[in-house]
């Protein structure tokens, strides 16, 4: 097989992971499992994945699980340990450090901001500017 078509079937079976990280990043995910769904090995899929989309594959679906936990903190009605749990996160320590390294300030704090700050803004311009910055890249 073409060291072409060889590219093009691992892109497809990245994007599958991507879409799987997407739909169901509340669950216990791990390289092992997401692997093992689409015919890879752990240590393929995580070079594979790193070298598509500059990130390893936990970064990736620690980012979807923030992005999540930044809609519900701005919403208001759940504790920050709630939000860790509901978004899959088994430990709240790791959630809240690698929350502040995306967002830039505690989730506790981002919660008192977001009541003001993003009151009365429709929820796709909310997304929009409140989306975490990937890669470490908070001020």
């Amino acid at each position: 097989m073409p060291a072409t078509d060889t590219t093009l079937r691992d892109l497809v079976r990245l994007r599958r992971v991507r879409d799987r990280i997407d739909r169901e990043y509340a669950q216990p995910l791990d390289v092992e499992a997401l692997a093992s769904g689409i015919g890879m090995s752990a240590g393929h899929l995580s070079r594979q994945f790193r070298a598509a989309y500059g990130e390893s594959v936990y970064a990736y679906l620690m980012t979807r699980r923030i992005e999540r936990a930044m809609a519900l903190l701005r919403r208001g009605d759940l504790s920050v340990t709630d939000v860790c749990f509901e978004v899959g996160c088994a430990s709240l320590g790791t959630f809240s450090t690698r929350f502040t390294e995306l967002v830039g300030v505690p989730p506790s704090v981002y919660r008192r901001q977001a009541a003001g700050e993003l009151r009365g803004l429709p929820s796709c311009v909310t997304k929009q500017v409140s989306r975490p910055v990937r890669n470490r890249e908070a001020p």
